[in-house]
């Protein structure tokens, strides 16, 4: 069997001295990791806004068709064949202005035997009454030939007015807005022809609750949006407020008025959404409603400053929308976190991931957090 022989290990003088003084106190070597405080933590993502003072009120919204002020359906007044159309769609008519004819020669016919028998009747009263007077008549025969010449001029004047009907003419100034015959078509009497409305004025018919509309008045600003014109704002104005609401929905139509160099870019039939604010307020301290942090202690938001999360209790008032009214704790510019704030420690450094939704032009905006702010702020020992 083998002899083995263990043999102390050499180390030079220094190690060895190094290792004799570890193992003399029981120090350990790793430096220790994860103990940092809360002013010296890594940067959170949030994002934030800036509360500022603005405009509220409880608001309803409802959507209606964008209509011409005034139109006018022109219907035919008597049947026939359409002999000539002068317009079209979009053409800018004058009152007075021949839209089409209907052909009427008949009509015409029978106008011109009853203009000669109109004719034959007034020689005829003229001269019985010249008879009456040197009283060669009865003044039955002379009454008889006065009432055939009222008869008469009763039959011309009703087919010179049937001979009038057949020409179409504009009753307003406006734009055609719809033209459904054309030349060759056969009418009937009271079929539509053309519609003219004038467009120099647009508005919007919405129906509001009988319960909202005893909040609006005349010359209420109003906001109107439409599907045709996105991410736009159109200004309208309450035109009118009609006296009665339906019986059966209890709605009351309420009429709006576009105005604004952007209305002239909005046509009749547009889809408009319309926004109206009851009893607004002005000067109202809001900010988004997810900045409110409600707790057991109250309610209270983390404001920025200098870069890191100051808690703040405040009192809310009325809820606008995704907007809340402050009523004390804040003051208008100061900046708010809305998302990541339920996170969030009094001191904690903060990184910011988007702009503020309620900034203003004037209010201060904070300074994202710079990466090497951030690691020159971890303790030495930490760094990898």
């Amino acid at each position: 069997m083998s002899q083995f022989s263990i043999r102390p290990a050499r180390y030079p003088a220094p190690v060895l001295g190094a290792l004799l003084l570890i193992s003399a106190c029981g120090a350990d070597p790793a430096p220790a990791a994860g103990r940092r405080g809360p002013a010296d933590s890594v940067a959170i993502p949030v994002e934030y806004a800036v509360a500022r003072l603005d405009t509220a009120g409880r608001s309803v919204s409802a959507t209606g068709t964008v209509e011409p002020l005034r139109s006018v359906a022109i219907n035919s007044q008597l049947s026939g064949s359409v002999l000539a159309v002068n317009v079209e769609e979009g053409d800018r008519v004058r009152v007075g202005t021949v839209l089409a004819r209907i052909d009427v020669r008949e009509l015409a016919a029978q106008l011109a035997s009853a203009q000669a028998s109109l004719e034959v009747a007034r020689r005829t009263a003229e001269r019985s009454k010249q008879m009456r007077d040197q009283e060669i008549i009865t003044v039955v025969e002379f009454e008889r030939d006065e009432a055939a010449h009222i008869a008469a001029r009763a039959v011309h004047d009703q087919l010179q007015t049937r001979v009038a009907q057949a020409t179409a003419r504009s009753p307003i100034t406006g734009t055609v807005l719809e033209r459904r015959v054309d030349q060759g078509d056969i009418v009937a009497n009271q079929t539509r022809m053309f519609t003219i409305g004038d467009i120099s004025q647009l508005v919007v018919r919405v129906p509001i609750s009988e319960l909202d509309v005893t909040a609006l008045g005349e010359n209420d600003a109003v906001n109107v949006r439409l599907d045709a014109l996105p991410g736009r704002t159109i200004t309208g104005r309450v035109r009118r407020i009609f006296p009665a609401a339906d019986s059966t929905t209890r709605l009351v139509p309420v009429e709006i008025a576009l105005t604004g160099a952007e209305a002239r870019e909005v046509r009749p039939g547009f889809l408009a959404r319309v926004e109206l604010r009851l009893q607004p307020r002005y000067g109202v301290l809001v900010v988004p409603a997810t900045a409110l942090l409600e707790q057991s202690g109250g309610t209270a938001v983390f404001t920025v400053e200098n870069g890191r999360a100051v808690r703040r209790s405040v009192r809310r008032g009325e809820f606008y929308g995704d907007r809340v009214e402050v009523l004390s704790g804040l003051a208008a510019g100061d900046t708010v976190v809305t998302t990541g704030a339920a996170t969030l420690r009094d001191g904690a450094a903060l990184r910011f991931v988007s702009a503020p939704e309620l900034a203003t032009p004037d209010a201060p905006r904070p300074q994202p957090v710079r990466r090497d702010t951030v690691a020159a702020e971890v303790p030495q020992g930490n760094r990898p």
